[in-house]
């Protein structure tokens, strides 16, 4: 069977090929097109010392065309050009992402970072070396948003969790559907804007333009002029001064309504671009079929009551704002005089909006979810070995998995297996320091958020309830509202009890908690934290280096002691980071302090010399 690897390599060769053969082609006519215009006014000048006018016509009529549509191929030609590229490129970097160097992706979204969120900062949701650049595909601004709202929570129920599994398993088998998608979001100019403006002026509306003798006056006005032109200033059958009245009426008309029309105008100009991109992909979606119930639905929720499809009503939308922009010709003004086509692009937008402009967002929030589901489903299809998680839907909390690993170390995975439910509601995690214990957060955590946005999870086993995800790891000060580190821990330990006493079901992922404070306090108040969580229906992982809470598994049957260790050789330290029963028995931070060149100094002002097998 060929491998992903194999595949992704296969189409980057693939699309190369096609993009240097096209090159040959741009070549070629870019010499042709100098040689045809010059050619034709060689021929052009030779016919004319002849004076054969007719055949002088014959060969500028000819030869302009041959140059028109070599224009027109060239140009055509560069947009497939674009797209070739474009496509070659999402396999190149689906190659970078296999051999772990994603984090060179641009996207990294780090414009949805967000401190105060309750885990994204500690698992690493967004940012540099984040869950979203490694995995995000969406181009548009809504696809996205919609990518980083599964990441940020959970989103529905369980049936609506199982219905986004079937849908990326089935977006999964369409790789060259998927990546013609992504390359059609890529041909947008720049990044693509938010459509919340188009949104809001979509919804507006200007009965002026909408009212029927209105739009009566400003259509039979045009053809009146158009007659008076033809027989006034052409045929002078009637005096030239009316025809110039009507053209002075009209330019005067022109007036009306000019700064609530310009603005308007620019509103959608500045999307004319976005829209050309909107309308290609929402019609590579329409036009496939799909069997994911879920998708089905997205698809549904789009339809036009008569049948059109939106593809369609983008196109339109776009065609208008292309004759729009046309103001900015130098002729324009004239035409604009004599048909009054400011007035006739308002009618027409008007009338867009009336028929489609209420449903623009479900348009693009349709478009969005796709983009979203088409990233999640690239890890479906790079990881087959990876499994779809189970979401239960018991009271009871469960937190259940086998061979979990975390999915962004591509090269240096480890595998664990651990169980969290309502017999142990907490697993304890000791070990000497960089010994994997903050990874084992991190990869519990982070899985249970690729669970909950529907898509496949680093493991050979892998169920999980419904819970709400509260993380207490990297807490730092806050300078800006004068908040301590300290403080700032509490805050969110406050939040993780709050919610677990309130009868929430709360997934909890503590690294060294009390940190700020000295040992005993540290200890004492762990102690009691840990304790009134194991009470209450949540369910998480706690780390600590405090090894006097390991006697916690003693006194309450819900806690579990588990561990990581390490082994010395040749006088090196390593690490194997398998999780293990019981509590830790080794310490290591004197020996790594001598590793750095500290030589620790014990009571008696003697060197401690550290000594390990």
């Amino acid at each position: 069977m060929e491998t992903i690897k194999k595949k992704y390599e296969r189409r980057e060769s693939r699309y190369n090929q096609l993009l240097q053969k096209q090159k040959k082609t741009d070549r070629r006519i870019s010499n042709l097109r100098p040689a045809v215009f010059f050619t034709g006014i060689g021929a052009a000048v030779l016919v004319n010392m002849v004076h054969n006018y007719i055949l002088l016509t014959a060969i500028l009529v000819l030869f302009a065309a041959i140059f028109i549509y070599l224009v027109v191929r060239h140009e055509r030609l560069k947009n497939h050009m674009r797209y070739t590229t474009f496509l070659r490129d999402i396999n190149t970097s689906s190659l970078k992402r296999l051999q772990g160097e994603w984090d060179t992706f641009k996207d990294d979204g780090g414009d949805f970072k967000d401190s105060n969120h309750s885990y994204s900062e500690d698992l690493d949701i967004f940012g540099k070396k984040s869950l979203f650049q490694w995995i995000n595909t969406a181009n548009t601004f809504i696809g996205r948003r919609k990518l980083s709202e599964l990441f940020l929570g959970i989103i529905g129920n369980s049936d609506d969790i199982r219905e986004r599994q079937e849908a990326v398993d089935e977006l999964a088998t369409m790789l060259s559907w998927r990546q013609r998608f992504l390359a059609e979001g890529m041909l947008a100019k720049g990044k693509m804007r938010d459509p919340g403006e188009l949104i809001h002026w979509a919804r507006e509306s200007s009965e002026f333009f909408r009212n029927y003798w209105v739009v009566y006056i400003f259509r039979i006005c045009p053809i009146i002029t158009i007659i008076l032109v033809v027989t006034g200033f052409v045929m002078n059958i009637i005096p030239w001064y009316l025809t110039a009245a009507a053209l002075v009426l009209q330019f005067g008309l022109l007036s009306y309504k000019k700064k609530d029309r310009y603005w308007m105008f620019s509103i959608v100009e500045n999307y004319a671009d976005d829209l050309k991109v909107y309308y290609k992909m929402i019609e590579l979606f329409e036009k496939r079929k799909f069997k994911s119930p879920y998708i089905k639905k997205i698809k549904d929720g789009i339809k036009d009551n008569k049948g059109l499809e939106v593809f369609k009503q983008v196109d339109k939308l776009s065609a208008i704002i292309d004759s729009i922009s046309n103001r900015r010709n130098f002729f324009y003004v004239f035409i604009n005089i004599l048909i009054l086509w400011d007035f006739q692009n308002m009618i027409a937008l008007e009338r867009w909006k009336q028929n489609s402009g209420h449903v623009l967002k479900k348009w693009f929030d349709a478009l969005g979810r796709i983009e979203a589901l088409a990233s999640l489903a690239v890890i479906r299809f790079e990881n087959p070995d990876w499994v779809m998680p189970v979401i239960c839907d018991g009271n009871e909390p469960v937190f259940e998995t086998k061979g979990i690993g975390h999915p962004l170390l591509t090269g240096k995975r480890i595998y664990n297996d651990f169980t969290i439910d309502n017999e142990v509601k907490v697993l304890l995690i000791t070990g000497s320091n960089m010994s994997g214990k903050s990874t084992l957060l991190r990869t519990a955590g982070i899985n249970l958020v690729l669970a909950y946005a529907g898509a496949p999870v680093c493991a050979s086993w892998f169920q999980a309830s419904l819970m709400e995800i509260i993380t207490c790891m990297r807490v730092s000060d806050n300078l800006g509202e004068n908040i301590s580190s300290f403080h700032a821990e509490l805050l969110r330990i406050k939040k993780i009890v709050t919610e677990a006493e309130s009868g929430e079901k709360v997934f909890f992922l503590l690294d060294e908690i009390f940190k700020g404070t000295n040992s005993l306090d540290r200890h004492t108040g762990a102690r009691v934290l840990i304790n009134k969580l194991s009470l209450t229906k949540s369910i998480g992982l706690v780390s600590t280096h405090d090894l006097e809470l390991c006697e916690l598994e003693r006194e309450n049957d819900r806690i579990a002691n588990y561990h990581f260790q390490e082994y010395y050789k040749d006088g090196k330290i390593y690490f194997d980071y398998k999780l293990r029963p019981g509590p830790s028995t080794t310490r290591n931070a004197l020996y790594l302090m001598q590793l750095a060149g500290i030589n620790p100094i014990i009571n008696d002002g003697t060197s401690y010399n550290c000594k390990y097998n």
